[in-house]
């Protein structure tokens, strides 16, 4: 694999600068539907529309349905008649999955005296219930917001889980900073592990308080549904998003609490700005020879 140069980098910073200020207005409604053929099946691959949602977004009015597809609450090979089977079989299951969950609640209140203690502690982690508004706020049914963020977390790897994803792409935020900004690294381990470990809010939260918008928020999460322009693309965008506070962090030689007060003042940021600088990380990260471990993540 070839060594990035100077100039590749330049390259890909104007590229993707380019492709921001270039960018075409977002899916639309008239343009969504003419990926279908009559019978509803898609008429353009799955690829295709999830390049062009990296590129260009969705708007609002086709942001529901879209998200049911990238979500894989329907399949990307249904038909219109299928996808109402689909979404039927969907609200009864969530309805079953209600009532049994009513019926043995009081026999599991009797039988475990912490019960209430650990229910409360499963259904509740750091910026669940602030992710979940945001389904409700795009859909119109209980069962869609259950399915779509159920969906959600395994399509993004449950990267947002804090004992499953959130400490893995911590640990390779660690590596990307290592390999693309050594000097960068040297400064942050030589504050601790807490310094990169500190930021765990970020992925908690999947940036949510990052941004200007819920729109923005809505962006980069369709981004990351696409798995484009690699998988678990968070982390380029946690990369990205340090970069932005790296020379204050250099310049007043920051410990982990400061360098969490510096990220956490990162707000109302633009999301196709983001998602741009996140890409260029990419282009840049493809043009070396990257370790086993990033390649086995990213690639």
């Amino acid at each position: 694999m070839t060594t990035l140069s100077p100039e590749n980098s330049l390259s890909a910073r104007q590229s993707a600068s380019f492709i921001l200020v270039k960018r075409k207005p977002p899916i639309d409604k008239t343009e969504w539907d003419s990926f279908f053929d009559e019978n509803g099946h898609l008429a353009k691959s799955r690829d295709f529309i999830c390049v062009n949602i990296l590129e260009r977004g969705l708007h609002p009015f086709v942001r529901t349905e879209a998200w049911k597809f990238l979500t894989g609450y329907f399949s990307w090979q249904s038909s219109q008649d299928e996808r109402l089977t689909v979404d039927s079989m969907r609200r009864k299951n969530y309805k079953a999955l209600c009532q049994m969950y009513e019926k043995i609640q009081p026999l599991l209140e009797n039988l475990h005296r912490n019960f209430i203690e650990t229910r409360n502690n499963i259904e509740y982690q750091q910026g669940f219930h602030e992710m979940v508004m945001l389904f409700q706020l795009m859909v119109e049914h209980d069962h869609e917001t259950f399915w779509l963020f159920q969906f959600f977390l395994q399509k993004t790897e449950h990267s947002c889980v804090i004992n499953i994803g959130v400490g893995k792409n911590l640990d390779m935020l660690s590596t990307l900073i290592t390999f693309l900004d050594p000097m960068f690294a040297e400064h942050l381990k030589g504050k601790g592990a807490g310094a990169v470990q500190s930021l765990f809010p970020w992925f908690c939260f999947c940036f949510q308080r990052a941004f200007k918008s819920f729109d923005d928020v809505w962006r980069l999460w369709e981004v990351l549904l696409t798995g484009k322009p690699c998988r678990n693309f968070q982390v380029l965008v946690a990369y990205s998003m340090l970069q932005m506070v790296r020379e204050q962090v250099l310049q007043e030689s920051m410990g982990g609490d400061d360098i969490l007060l510096a990220c956490n003042n990162l707000i109302d940021l633009d999301a196709d700005e983001l998602i741009s600088a996140a890409c260029v990380v990419y282009a840049e990260l493809i043009q070396k020879d990257v370790p086993q471990t990033l390649k086995d993540f990213f690639l």
